[in-house]
């Protein structure tokens, strides 16, 4: 599988995988939102996901594909730190504001910051009929944030913190988007960097939400924990599917497609959670799924 990757990188095919992959990390990452905004506590869903994938990656990471190179550890050591201070500001951010809101600015501020990032780290550049295709996948992006706030009856009292730390996550979102792209490059086999990550990375929240799982109901342990293992493979596929597509193709191009997740986010908020979505919501949406093509048939 790692030759089959290496064969595409660069090439049409996979320019047009790397398509395939950025559009299925979309839908699962609006997935993993959700199942970590579910009814427990978010901290502590996201530990039950962490903690999860960190075991399942364990025998792969030591036995199954090659070890990484010396110079990638102060790339995990990096890595690490960044996904640690995003997960600690996505947590605070569902913690306060409803997900319909805050997940559309977080995924808006993320694309903005990673095609300026990838400017500079890959020397990739947008041309204006893509940059045209970046302001209108915003503005569906913050129109639908703006409609839903609007919308809202509970939680209001959070709402300005709340949309503050969104902003912060999406900040993490275009630096890890960037800074793992650069990872995953680096190493001779992606699926190495893609094991260890997981193996790695798993240890964080479990680590600093243990008084949180010590006041957690017994009868709520195996229904956290079934939550856990599921996300555990969401995240598998989504964030496997990003880093790959940015591998093959252009970093850029793939960060801005993947934010078409807040489509699928507004979808699963009404076919999930009982949402409605109303002739407006939907025009949004159409104009977020219009700026994501613009963005791949001005490339």
């Amino acid at each position: 599988m790692s030759d089959f990757i290496a064969s595409l990188e660069g090439t049409p095919d996979g320019h047009q995988a790397a398509l395939a992959l950025a559009l299925l990390a979309a839908f699962l990452h609006a997935l993993f939102g959700a199942l970590q905004k579910g009814r427990h506590d978010p901290w502590l869903s996201r530990a039950a996901i962490d903690a999860s994938y960190g075991v399942i990656a364990a025998p792969f990471a030591l036995f199954v594909f090659p070890w990484p190179e010396p110079h990638m550890w102060p790339i995990f050591a990096g890595a690490f730190v960044i996904h640690a201070g995003y997960k600690l500001a996505q947590a605070m951010t569902y913690q306060r504001g409803a997900y319909t809101v805050v997940y559309p600015v977080v995924r808006g501020t993320g694309p903005f910051f990673a095609v300026i990032g990838a400017g500079f780290v890959f020397n990739e550049h947008f041309t204006l009929g893509q940059w045209g295709g970046v302001a209108l996948l915003l503005a569906g992006i913050y129109g639908l944030a703006i409609y839903n706030l609007r919308t809202i009856t509970v939680g209001r009292e959070t709402m300005l913190p709340a949309l503050g730390f969104a902003v912060l996550t999406g900040g993490f979102v275009a630096l890890y988007t960037t800074y793992d792209a650069y990872g995953i490059r680096a190493t001779a086999d992606p699926f190495t960097f893609l094991a260890w990550f997981f193996f790695l990375d798993g240890f964080f929240m479990p680590a600093i939400t243990f008084r949180r799982w010590r006041r957690l109901p017994a009868s709520e342990f195996a229904p956290l924990l079934k939550r856990g293992v599921t996300g555990a493979f969401v995240a598998y596929f989504s964030f496997g599917a990003i880093m790959l597509a940015t591998r093959l193709d252009n970093v850029g191009e793939a960060a801005v497609l993947r934010e078409t997740s807040t489509v699928f986010a507004a979808l699963i908020g009404w076919l999930v959670l009982g949402e409605k979505v109303g002739p407006r919501r939907t025009a949004l949406m159409a104009l977020i799924a219009a700026g994501a093509v613009v963005v791949e048939m001005a490339g």
